[in-house]
Formats: C-alpha cells, sequence, structure tokens
C-alpha cells in the first residue's frame, strides 16, 4: 500500500536538530530562570524599600502631629499674653488719667502754697511790728520800772510793760488771723506774753525752739529734695530704659511670629510635596507592574507560539526530511510501571499530552482548536511524489515566523530591561529626594521650635517688662505725690523760714535789750 511503499524508504535522522532544540531550550530556560531571579530580587528591594519609607512616614507623621500640637498650645499662649497686653495698655491709660487728674491737684496745691506765703509773709511782718514794739525806747522804759528782774537789764525800758505786751500779743493775733491755719508755737509765744509774773526768759526759750524747729525743717527739705531728685531720675531712666526693652522685645516677638508663619508654609509645602512623591512612586510603581505584568504574558505567548511553531516544523521533517525531526522524549516510567514492565506485562498508553492540539503547549490565549484537516492525497497510477519544495516553503515561512517572535521578544526583553532600569532610577532619584526633603523638613521642624521657644521667652520677658514698667509707673507716682510740692515751693518755703529765723533772733535781741532804731 501507500503507507508501506513509504514506509521502506524512511531513514530517520533526527539527533543533530534534537540537540540543537535542546540547546536552545536550555538557553531559553536559562535566561527564563536568570530574568525570574533579578525580578524576585527587584520586587524584595522594592518591597524592602517600601516597609522603610512607611517607617519613615510613620515616624515623621508623629513628629509633625507632636509639632502642631506644640505650635497649637504656643497660639494659645501668644493669644493670652496679647490678652495680658491689652489689660497692661488698658491699666497703663488709667495711670495717665491719674496723673492727669494728680496734675489737677497740683495746681490747687500750688494755689494753696501761694496762700500760706502770704500768710506767712504777714506773720513775719507782725512779727517785726512786735519786735520794733518791745525795742520802743518807752517800752524798755516801762520793762525796767515793772519788770524789776535779770532779764530786764537787756531791755531798755522807757514805757509800761502792759503797754509792750499789749502791742507784741495784738501782732502775734495779726498774724494768727491772716494765716490759713494756726500754729501752736505762735500761741505758745502768744501766752507767754500774756503772762505777768515771769519775765521775758521763757519768751526767748520759745523764740529758741521755734528756731530750731524751723532750721530741723529746713535741713529736712533740704535732704528730701536731694533724695527726691535722685530718686525721680534713676525712676525715669529705669522707665526709659524698660519702654526701650518693651519696644524691642515686640519688635523681637513680630519678628519670630512672621518667621514661625513663614516657616509653617515651608513645613506645609515640603509634606504636600513628600505626599506628592509619594504618590507618583506608587503610581510609578503601579505601573511597572503592570509593565512587567504584559512583559511577562507576551514573553509566554511568544515563547508558546515559538514552541508551536517548533513542533510543527518538526512534524514537517518527520515526514519529508527525517534526519531533521526531533524525537518526543521518551515518557519516564513510574516505579509501578517499571516494575509492570519487568514482570513481563504491558502498561497503559500514555494520556494525550494536551495543550494546542495536543502537542504539550500551552498559552494564555485562547486559540481555536477547530482546523481543517488535509485533504487525501490524490490516486495515482505511480508512486507517491513527496513535495520537498513547497515543504522547504513552508518551513521558511515557519523560520520567518519565528524570527519575527524572536525580534518581538528581543525588542520586549530590551524594553523591560530599559523600563526596569529607569524605574531603578526613578525610585533611586524617589529616594533620594524624599530623604533630602526629610532633612529639609526636619530642619525646618527643628528652626520653628527654636523660633517658637524664642518667641515665648520674649513674651515672658515682654510681660514681665511690662509688668515692671507699670510698678516703675507707680512709683514714679507715688514720687510725684510725695514730691513735687515740696520741689516747686522748695525756694519760697526756704526764703520763708530765712525771713522767720532773722525776724525771731531780732526779737530775742529785742529783749535782751537791743535798738533796732
Amino acid at each position: 500500500t501507500w503507507a508501506g511503499s513509504q514506509g521502506a524508504g524512511y531513514a530517520p535522522q533526527s539527533g543533530e536538530v534534537l540537540g540543537i532544540l535542546k540547546q536552545l531550550s536550555d538557553n531559553m530556560k536559562a535566561a527564563l530562570a536568570d530574568a525570574t531571579a533579578r525580578e524576585e530580587n527587584a520586587i524584595k528591594v522594592y518591597k524592602e524599600l517600601t516597609a522603610a519609607k512607611e517607617k519613615e512616614v510613620e515616624a515623621l507623621s508623629e513628629s509633625i502631629e507632636q509639632k502642631l500640637q506644640r505650635s497649637g498650645d504656643l497660639a494659645v499662649k501668644i493669644t493670652n499674653m496679647k490678652d495680658d497686653l491689652a489689660g497692661t495698655e488698658e491699666a497703663l491709660k488709667e495711670d495717665k488719667q491719674f496723673l492727669a487728674d494728680l496734675q489737677g491737684s497740683c495746681d490747687e496745691k500750688k494755689k494753696e502754697w501761694g496762700e500760706r506765703v502770704k500768710t506767712r509773709n504777714e506773720e513775719l511782718l507782725a512779727l517785726a511790728d512786735t519786735i520794733k514794739i518791745l525795742n520802743d525806747d518807752d517800752a524798755l522804759e516801762l520793762f525796767k520800772k515793772v519788770l524789776p528782774s535779770a532779764s530786764a537789764s537787756f531791755v531798755q525800758m522807757k514805757v509800761k510793760a502792759s503797754t509792750v505786751r499789749a502791742r507784741a500779743l495784738s501782732m502775734i493775733r495779726s498774724v494768727q488771723r491772716s494765716e490759713g491755719q494756726r500754729r501752736p508755737e505762735l500761741d505758745f509765744i502768744a501766752l507767754a506774753i500774756q503772762g505777768k509774773t515771769a519775765g521775758f526768759e521763757k519768751v526767748l526759750a520759745m523764740i529758741d525752739t521755734m528756731i530750731a524747729n524751723l532750721k530741723t525743717e529746713q535741713a529736712d527739705d533740704d535732704a528730701k529734695k536731694e533724695t527726691c531728685a535722685a530718686d525721680i531720675d534713676a525712676a525715669e531712666d529705669k522707665k526709659k530704659g524698660l519702654q526701650n526693652t518693651i519696644s524691642d522685645l515686640k519688635a523681637s516677638i513680630t519678628k519670630a511670629e512672621e518667621g514661625i508663619a513663614t516657616l509653617k508654609e515651608e513645613i506645609a509645602g515640603l509634606e504636600a510635596g513628600i505626599k506628592a512623591l509619594d504618590k507618583s512612586v506608587a503610581e510609578a510603581t503601579e505601573q511597572r507592574k503592570e509593565e512587567h505584568a504584559e512583559f511577562t504574558e507576551l514573553m509566554a505567548s511568544d515563547a508558546a507560539a515559538k514552541d508551536l511553531l517548533n513542533f510543527a516544523k518538526n512534524r514537517l521533517y518527520k515526514f519529508y526530511n527525517p534526519k531533521m525531526h526531533k524525537p518526543a522524549p521518551k515518557r519516564d516510567l513510574t516505579e509501578q510501571e517499571r516494575i509492570t514492565v519487568n514482570l513481563g506485562g504491558e502498561i497503559a498508553p500514555a494520556p494525550p499530552p494536551g495543550g494546542i492540539a495536543n502537542t504539550g503547549i500551552s498559552a494564555f490565549f485562547q486559540v481555536s482548536k477547530g482546523e481543517d484537516a488535509p485533504p487525501p492525497p490524490p490516486e495515482t497510477f505511480g508512486a507517491y511524489t513527496k513535495h520537498s519544495e513547497d515543504n522547504a516553503g513552508v518551513i521558511a515561512m515557519i523560520d520567518l515566523l519565528i524570527k519575527d517572535l524572536d525580534k518581538e521578544m528581543t525588542e520586549a526583553k530590551t524594553d523591560e530591561e530599559l523600563a526596569q532600569k529607569d524605574y531603578d532610577e526613578l525610585m533611586s532619584d524617589s529616594a533620594a529626594k524624599r530623604a533630602e526633603d526629610s532633612k529639609l523638613l526636619a530642619e525646618k521642624s527643628s528652626a520653628k521650635a527654636g523660633l517658637e521657644t524664642e518667641l515665648q521667652e520674649h513674651s515672658e520677658a515682654n510681660t514681665a517688662a511690662g509688668n515692671e514698667l507699670m510698678a516703675t509707673d507707680k512709683y514714679i507716682a507715688s514720687l510725684h505725690g510725695d514730691c513735687d510740692w515740696l520741689l516747686q515751693h522748695f525756694d519760697v518755703r526756704k526764703e520763708a523760714r530765712a525771713n522767720e529765723i532773722d525776724a525771731l533772733g531780732k526779737a530775742k535781741d529785742v529783749l535782751r535789750g537791743a535798738d533796732y532804731e
């Protein structure tokens, strides 16, 4: 038959083809194993990098929350301090109003002092008239007659003592009536002058006492004037220093607040940049995964197509060129099957290999299994002749398809390597950028914390200086309340005391017999 005639001339020579195909298979398996290992290593590195970055993000997020909490607390403190500043300014306004009222009362005191000076001058005039009366020749003669005592030797008595007493007493009373307030010393002198049993020793002693009191008052006024002037100058200098300090502190507080606001904006920008970078990295990673999945699917599909084409070519070689045919590998028998064969038994035939057309080749895509069987060869009267030329054209087409698949796989592998390289560079650049931004964020946060500390210190110093300024203003007000009247009327009081002392000295001399006429 036809099959018999063909079988008689069949000489399979598939060893060389089998070796080539096996070598190609081993190379492809080695390349696939190497690509798989590199991909698994890249995945492992990516997972480690992702875990490290997630820990870093968690730590930085916790630090940011702490900083934001501290920033909120400081903002509350700043608000409280501003409220204290408003209260201080209100107190300053009240103190200024108190100062204005005090100045008004000082004007009234000035008027009262003018009245006192006027009254004192009238008093001095009365004392001078009294001395003149007592120094009159008639009065001295009278004192000699009615006052025969030891003191009479100091007075020239030419008139009656009662007349001199009356005149002196009249002058004392006129001074007392002219003053706004009564002086006890003058009352005592008036009582002494009215006395008739004793001489003028008591009057002279009272005058000496009054002169000593006047000198003591003047010395006290001198000391108080120096003390008031020194204290007021020192307090005013301290007030100016505190005002300058508060002004500088307010400027520092404003500068610190502006710096904190700027740093907050910069920190927010850095945080947004880090989040955007993380998002871009995640998107790039997802895209890389999708590209790699597509590459893996393409390589598997192309490899399956090559295997299928090689299988088809091998099948053609089996018929048209048996030397190039590569027989299917023998099935490895199981231990039970080997025992059966050794005992002379028969084993069940192997099931079809499955896959595409039972070739054992599978792919990730569906391939139609319905193929039209080739038509039977035409009946001829002679021996069947193989169409070797047509077979060569088919095999050439299969080789061309395999070459195209190899080219596509090579291009896909090159694109995959380039994409992986770009991804690795992107990850490296992103990691460097994130590390740089994280470092800059830490520096900005540290600078912000420093400014917040300075702001707190300046605010506390400003509050302390404001309190000290309020205390200084009150102290200055008390100094002015105690010293202004004395300082404004010091010269007048000094001159009035000098006139009183001079007049009392002359009175003493007259009572002792001196004559100023």
